[in-house]
């Protein structure tokens, strides 16, 4: 006579998730350069938002972004972050509710940042936004020497500093970042078609500078890429935010991040709607560090430290910018709790992103690089 097993409800919703979890998993992680913690928990600041120093319209900006209740303002500036991603997923960040994120490097500006977060390392010699190639290697390149993720990482920015961060002299990762078009050898792909309709674009639509393409040009690259090649793990780095704040156009800075959060919610039901990544796929969001609090400080973002090597800057801010260091990160995903607000008892650090990347593409960091700081366990499954 056959045995049989009973499976009650609980047993085949675990079965299921565990499954899930064994399943080959994938990462998306998704910097939002230089985005205030203070507008992701709070939405528009009011005072910054009436300025007529930094808005030019603020009547008709407040209508867009103001409301009394900070709920309403967080859905008018960032919904799909604070009310699918936070509720769905967690968030951490939020200062004034007992949620502490910061960075771990000494300088509170890009390049640091960036190699803090994709290396999970501090390298105080990191100190300065120059295009001089890393020295350090990324979680990127390093997954790429496996075999098991060769080619299959890849980095689209909208900072043309990027091919340097990752090294591309050294390593064999793909980076397409500031105005670089995506290479002929993609335009086979049907999901390239508009390639060169792209390419064109983005030398004939005037971005604001020089070294930052418009972040419309990165996503789309980044998700035609995405669907075509399957990337088990993919960054991209959206640049407008840091650089409309740095010029003191505070209404652009909020219609970039509102902008920014469409590119989430498109990007995660793309991947909840394509083979290969449904429900094995994890998105991370963070930034690569904050900014100052009030209309004097808002725009800018160095320490003491960094500052002191400027006389003009020392001058100006004795204490460096106060706060610049403190950031935020979203996460959800299979591999991620569903706990939103995330309380911390000790403040979580900008360096643990790169093992949480690694622990949530099923790796273990501590034999990918030993030297890199802990995953940020709290928010893994």
């Amino acid at each position: 006579m056959k045995s049989m097993i009973k499976i009650t409800g609980l047993s085949l919703i675990l079965l299921f998730n565990n499954v899930a979890l064994a399943a080959q998993q994938n990462v998306v992680l998704v910097t939002l350069d230089g985005v205030r913690w203070q507008e992701v928990f709070n939405g528009a600041d009011k005072n910054l938002l009436n300025n007529k120093e930094f808005v030019k319209q603020p009547a008709q900006l407040s209508n867009e972004f103001w409301d009394e209740r900070v709920q309403q303002r967080q859905q008018l500036l960032m919904p799909f972050l604070t009310q699918t991603i936070a509720t769905q997923g967690v968030i951490i960040g939020d200062r004034a509710n007992g949620s502490a994120m910061s960075v771990s490097n000494p300088w509170y500006f890009s390049y640091p940042g960036y190699n803090e977060i994709l290396t999970g390392e501090v390298d105080e010699n990191i100190n300065i936004n120059d295009k001089v190639f890393n020295p350090n290697k990324t979680i990127l390149e390093r997954l790429d020497a496996q075999p098991e993720f060769k080619n299959s990482t890849a980095l689209f920015g909208s900072w043309d500093v990027f091919p340097y961060i990752v090294n591309t002299k050294r390593s064999h990762v793909y980076v397409n970042a500031g105005f670089m078009p995506i290479a002929d050898d993609l335009f086979a792909d049907d999901l390239f078609a508009d390639a060169p309709l792209l390419n064109a674009l983005q030398t004939e639509i005037p971005s604001p500078w020089h070294n930052v393409r418009l972040d419309s040009f990165t996503y789309r690259f980044a998700k035609a890429y995405m669907l075509a090649k399957k990337p088990r793990l993919l960054v991209i780095s959206l640049g407008e935010t840091d650089d409309f704040a740095h010029d003191g156009h505070y209404d652009a800075y909020l219609k970039s991040a509102k902008q920014s959060d469409a590119f989430l919610k498109d990007l995660w039901q793309t991947i909840q709607s394509t083979a290969g990544y449904k429900n094995n796929t994890t998105l991370i969001v963070t930034t690569d560090h904050g900014r100052g609090s009030y209309a004097n400080d808002w725009q800018h973002h160095s320490s003491k430290r960094a500052l002191a090597k400027s006389e003009q800057g020392k001058k100006a801010f004795p204490e460096g910018i106060i706060g610049s260091e403190h950031i935020w990160l979203a996460a959800i995903g299979p591999t991620i709790k569903g706990n939103g607000l995330i309380k911390t008892d000790n403040e979580l650090k900008q360096a643990q992103i790169a093992a949480t990347v690694l622990k949530a593409l099923g790796q273990n960091p501590n034999t990918i690089n030993p030297n890199m700081a802990p995953a940020i366990n709290e928010i893994l499954k």
